[in-house]
C-alpha cells in the first residue's frame, strides 16, 4: 500500500511538472517572438486563450498517451515516443480550436512551431536529466549500480524489483516478458520493454550491464538460449532459484545465484511419496556402504531425514567417510548415526559389521566406478565391484536384512568395459540370490550424474579457470545426466516399490551430447565456445562408449506407479555356473591374471565386449 501511494505522487507529480511546462512554452514561445521585450496587449490576449485551450488539451494527452506509466529514473526511448505523440497532436488540436473559436487572431505564427519544440523539449530534457542524476548517483554518492533487465515480468519479477528498488546495487532498466499484454506496462515503475526475443537488441542499445532472470519454473531451452546470448555479448546472466530452492521464501538480491548447469538440462521436477519412504526408513537399522562418494554421503542425508533407528556409514575411505560424518553432526537425527571404517572385500570386517549393527536395510553404493582407472586396474575393480558386493549380499542373506539394495550404472548395459562388466555382474548375482532367501534384492539402475567426483563437470571447471582448452572425446558422444539429489531420491522410491528380484531403470530422460555441456559450461562462465576457450577433441579412451543404454535388447521395461522408474524383466542364470565363475574368478583375481579374468566376466556377461589390449 505504501509502494502503491509512492506511486501514485510520483505521478501527480509528473502531471503537475508537465502542465507547468505547458504555461511555460507558451510564456517562452511569445517571448522569443518579441526577442524578451514588452508583448503588445492583442497578443498577451491571445496567450492567454492559448493558455487555457493548451492546458486542458494537454491534460488530456499526457494520460492517452501514457505518459505517467514509466518514471523519470528509468526514462528511454518509449517516454520520448509518448512525449512526441502527445505534444504534437496536443498542439495540432490546440490550433485547430483556436482556429475555431479566434481564427488565430493574435497568435503569431513563429509561435506555432516554437511552442511544442520548447514543450517536448521540456518535458523530455528533465527526464533525461533525472536520469543521469540518479543513474550516476550524483546526489547520493559516486558509484553507480549495475544496469540491468529483468527476464520474467510475473510475481517473482515483481518481488525481485521491489528489493532491487530499496537498493544501490542495480539500476531496473526494464522488464523482458513473452506475454503480449504486459507490453508497455510498468511494474512498480520499470517498464515491460518487450519480449525474450529483444534481449540481444536490447543489452547494447540500453548499455545493460547484467541479466537477471525471474523465472523459478523457467523452462531449460529458454534458459539456454538467454545464457547464449548474455555470453556471446559478454554480459553477466543470473538468475532466482527455482521454486524448489526458495522453498516458500521470496526471490530478493540476495536470493540471486549464477546459473548451474542442472538448470540447463531439462529435467523436471520429481514427485516423491515421502511417507511411503518415512514408513519404509522410520525406525530401522540402515546401513550405506560407500558413505562417503557422491551417491552414498546424498543417500545418508535424505536417509536421515526419514528418522531411521540407527543409520550406519561404512567406507574404507577415511577422509571421506570424515568429510560426511563432519557435515551431519549438524542435522536433527544426527545422534542415530554411527560411522564405520572398512572395506566391502574384507570378510572378517563386514561379518563383524553385519553381527553387531543387525542391519534390516543395506544400500550398496560402494564400487570402483572411474571407467578408465577401473581399465587399468581390472583385478581391484573386480574384486570391489564383483567378490565384494557377493560378500556383502550372502552375509545379508545370511543375517536376514530386509531389504538389499544395489545401486547399479547404465554402463552394465551392454558393458564395452569392465567397470560395465563387474556392475551387471553384480546385477546377475543379487538377482538370482534373492530366490534362495528371504531378503529382498533390489536394483535400481542408472546414468551419469551431475557433480559426482569421477563426473566431466568438475574437470571442464577446472579447465574453464585454467583458460582452456576443455577437452571432450568425441564430437557424438552422448550421456544420461541427472543431479545426484534426483537419483538418490528415486533410488529410496525404487527401494519401497520392489518385492525382490527387481532391476528398476530410473528414467533419465534424454541423452546429452558432451559437447553440448561443454560449450554450455563456457557460457555459463561468461565466456564463447571456441573464441575464449577451445574445445579440443582426445579420442575415445578404453572401455568407452559412444552411447549409453539404460537397458538391454532382451529386457522389456514395464512402466510402475511411478512415472520416473521402469521394471526391468529379469533374465535367469545357472546359480551352480555362477557360483563356479565366482571360485574361477577368485582365483585368476589373487593370481593377477587379467585375460582369465576377462574371459570369466564373458562367459557370466556374454554381452560384454573387452579391449583386445585386455585379452
Amino acid at each position: 500500500m505504501k509502494d502503491l501511494l509512492y506511486i501514485w505522487k510520483s505521478r501527480w507529480f509528473a502531471f503537475v511538472h508537465d502542465m507547468l511546462w505547458v504555461s511555460l512554452a507558451i510564456y517562452l514561445a511569445f517571448s522569443f517572438r518579441f526577442d524578451f521585450g514588452a508583448i503588445p496587449e492583442r497578443h498577451i490576449e491571445a496567450a492567454w486563450h492559448m493558455l487555457w485551450v493548451a492546458l486542458l488539451v494537454q491534460a488530456f494527452n499526457y494520460w492517452y498517451f501514457g505518459l505517467y506509466r514509466g518514471i523519470w529514473r528509468f526514462a528511454s526511448l518509449p517516454d520520448l515516443t509518448r512525449i512526441m505523440q502527445s505534444v504534437l497532436f496536443g498542439s495540432l488540436f490546440t490550433y485547430f480550436i483556436l482556429f475555431t473559436w479566434i481564427r488565430l487572431e493574435g497568435v503569431p505564427r513563429s509561435t506555432l512551431v516554437l511552442y511544442p519544440i520548447l514543450l517536448m523539449g521540456g518535458l523530455a530534457g528533465m527526464r533525461l536529466l533525472y536520469r543521469w542524476i540518479k543513474d550516476r548517483r550524483l546526489s547520493l554518492s559516486s558509484v553507480a549500480g549495475k544496469r540491468v533487465l529483468i527476464l520474467g515480468a510475473g510475481k517473482a519479477g515483481e518481488l525481485l524489483v521491489r528489493d532491487i528498488l530499496n537498493s544501490d546495487k542495480y539500476i531496473p532498466v526494464g522488464f523482458l516478458d513473452d506475454e503480449k499484454k504486459k507490453k508497455g506496462c510498468d511494474i512498480r515503475g520499470v517498464p515491460v520493454l518487450g519480449d525474450f526475443a529483444s534481449l540481444a537488441t536490447l543489452i547494447p542499445e540500453l548499455s545493460i550491464d547484467e541479466v537477471l532472470i525471474a523465472m523459478p519454473s523457467a523452462e531449460p531451452k529458454l534458459l539456454q538460449n538467454m545464457v547464449k546470448i548474455c555470453a556471446d555479448l559478454h554480459v553477466r546472466c543470473r538468475t532466482v532459484p527455482t521454486l524448489e530452492e526458495l522453498d516458500h521464501q521470496k526471490p530478493d538480491i540476495g536470493s540471486l545465484r549464477n546459473i548451474h548447469l542442472e538448470d540447463l538440462l531439462g529435467r523436471d521436477e520429481i514427485a516423491l511419496k515421502n511417507d511411503v519412504v518415512a514408513r519404509f526408513i522410520q525406525g530401522k537399522q540402515v546401513m550405506v556402504t560407500g558413505a562417503g562418494g557422491s551417491i552414498g554421503s546424498e543417500l545418508c542425508r535424505q536417509l536421515l531425514s526419514f528418522n531411521p533407528g540407527q543409520l550406519i556409514l561404512l567406507d574404507h575411505a577415511e577422509f571421506n567417510l570424515y568429510q560426511i560424518d563432519n557435515e551431519l553432526q549438524g542435522t536433527l537425527n544426527y545422534k542415530s548415526c554411527s560411522t564405520v571404517l572398512g572395506d566391502i572385500r574384507d570378510h572378517e570386517r563386514m561379518e563383524w559389521i553385519f553381527s553387531n549393527f543387525k542391519p534390516d536395510i543395506v544400500f550398496n553404493a560402494a564400487a570402483y566406478k572411474h571407467v578408465p582407472l577401473v581399465e587399468a586396474n581390472p583385478a581391484e575393480g573386480i574384486k570391489t565391484n564383483v567378490l565384494g558386493t557377493c560378500m556383502l549380499a550372502d552375509l545379508a542373506a545370511m543375517h536376514a536384512c530386509e531389504h538389499f539394495i544395489q545401486v547399479s550404472t547404465d554402463k552394465a548395459v551392454n558393458p564395452a568395459n569392465v567397470m560395465g562388466a563387474t556392475k551387471r555382474m553384480a546385477e546377475i548375482y543379487c538377482q538370482n540370490l534373492n530366490k534362495r532367501c528371504d531378503t529382498a534384492f533390489i536394483t535400481t539402475r542408472f546414468g551419469n550424474v551431475l557433480g559426482s567426483a569421477g563426473s566431466v563437470v568438475p574437470l571442464f571447471k577446472k579447465q574453464i579457470e585454467k583458460g582452456g582448452p576443455v577437452t571432450v572425446t568425441h564430437k557424438e558422444i552422448t550421456r544420461y545426466f541427472m543431479t545426484i539429489p534426483e537419483a538418490v531420491s528415486l533410488i529410496l522410491q525404487a527401494a519401497t516399490m520392489g518385492s525382490g528380484g527387481e532391476i528398476f531403470v530410473l528414467d533419465m530422460g534424454e541423452p546429452v551430447k558432451i559437447k553440448d555441456m561443454a560449450e554450455q559450461m563456457i557460457r555459463l562462465a561468461g565466456l564463447v565456445p571456441n573464441k575464449d576457450i577451445d574445445i579440443v577433441y582426445t579420442g575415445l579412451r578404453p572401455g568407452e562408449k559412444l552411447f549409453e543404454e539404460l537397458f538391454h535388447e532382451a529386457e522389456s521395461l514395464q512402466g510402475t506407479t511411478h512415472a520416473k522408474i521402469m521394471l526391468s524383466d529379469v533374465r535367469e542364470v545357472d546359480w551352480d555356473e555362477v557360483q563356479q565363475r565366482l571360485a574361477a574368478i577368485r582365483e585368476a583375481c589373487a593370481n593377477r591374471d587379467v585375460p582369465a579374468l576377462i574371459q570369466l566376466l564373458q562367459q557370466l556377461v556374454p554381452e560384454f565386449t573387452p579391449d583386445k589390449r585386455l585379452l
